[in-house]
């Protein structure tokens, strides 16, 4: 059974001319067809040329070219499930798709059509029919080593036989980003589209352990703390403006906050919010998997991908985890000025996932 599904912002598509007869009737009407035709094949044309040119789609299950696999595709598979008598894994997922649907509907986004960059975090898989948003702090390092197997031809046969390094190497997954607006808009339509979230504040937590604390990230430190120890920290000793390896948790937040790091650019893609990085009220998920639930709602995934049964993802070492614990000791250091301003920052994630206001702020 087809599913039809809208999957990227279009334009409104014009009705029928009215009815009327007599020569001038169709010259206007062959008028209007040329001059649609021409600006259609301008559109296109822009698309080529330009960065910033205007991705459009229909998304119609079933319709047009459709993944390798003769059987129902990772798509088909979801949808065509009896949609009253869902298991609990299932529920679950179709509440959280109708709750992103409605704060999209409820708190419209300035961005109205997307770009080949916004595309660039989605990983496909021509094979199993799939499109993967990568999140930094989020399985992402895993969800790559398992989207290598997958597309990898029996190159690789266990997730975590690959090194993480390696997993981040963008030649070994192809971006939707990478293809043309013709291929772009086909997987949009008929792939399966799907995204893994987290709390906002502990994937934030996670993100500074990770880039701030660890030696092995030094690059890391030149790059960025060397800048936040200059903007945000009273005479900072030479050492740490040559190595930027000292950032407290407090003044990558005044980084994150203040007005002058966002004029610069995008933030860095471990902090960006997830709402940036995946534009989820323009690319309609179908399936929104959560950290907290991350085991069974990634094997959901391979499931209807046909995969479960070959392929099972990665458990996380639970010694690295960032919990809701360790990020309120965090915050514990925070005045609530700042607090307020950074929550005011992730709210739409926060908003967006369904995840409920840290019991350990004070935002009043």
């Amino acid at each position: 059974m087809a599913v039809t599904r809208r999957d990227v912002t279009a334009d409104s598509v014009p009705g029928e001319s009215p009815p009327g007869s007599g020569f001038a009737m169709k010259r206007a009407r062959l008028a209007r067809l040329l001059l649609a035709t021409c600006l259609g094949s301008l559109t296109m044309l822009i698309f080529y040329l330009q960065s910033g040119s205007v991705l459009e789609a229909e998304v119609i299950v079933g319709r047009n070219s459709s993944p390798s696999r003769t059987s129902r595709t990772s798509l088909q598979m979801l949808y065509s499930s009896d949609q009253t008598n869902l298991s609990d894994i299932q529920a679950s997922l179709k509440s959280r798709r109708e709750r992103l649907e409605e704060v999209c509907r409820s708190h419209p986004f300035k961005k109205q059509a997307l770009t080949p960059d916004d595309l660039r975090h989605l990983i496909v898989d021509d094979e199993h029919g799939l499109l993967y948003c990568y999140v930094p702090k989020v399985a992402c390092t895993n969800w790559k080593r398992v989207m290598m197997v997958l597309t990898g031809g029996g190159r690789y046969q266990e997730p975590l036989a690959i090194p993480a390094n390696e997993a981040h190497v963008p030649s070994h997954l192809r971006s939707l980003a990478d293809f043309s607006a013709s291929e772009i808009h086909r997987r949009l339509r008929s792939y399966l589209k799907f995204v893994f979230v987290r709390d906002p504040f502990e994937r934030l937590v996670s993100a500074y352990r990770n880039k701030f604390t660890r030696s092995y990230n030094s690059a890391f430190h030149r790059r960025y703390g060397t800048e936040i120890v200059r903007q945000h920290r009273r005479h900072p000793a030479p050492e740490a403006l040559r190595r930027g390896h000292d950032v407290s948790f407090a003044e990558f937040l005044y980084y994150l906050v203040d007005p002058r790091t966002r004029r610069q650019g995008p933030f860095n893609e471990h902090w960006e919010r997830v709402h940036q990085l995946c534009h989820p009220c323009l690319v309609h998920y179908d399936v929104v998997g959560k950290y907290e639930t991350l085991q069974q709602d990634a094997q959901y995934v391979l499931k209807l991908a046909g995969a479960g049964d070959k392929i099972h993802f990665p458990a996380l070492a639970k010694d690295s985890r960032t919990t809701g614990d360790t990020a309120a000791g965090f915050f514990s250091s925070i005045g609530p000025f700042y607090q307020r301003r950074l929550y005011s920052l992730y709210h739409m994630d926060f908003l967006l996932f369904n995840y409920s206001t840290p019991t350990y702020l004070q935002l009043r």
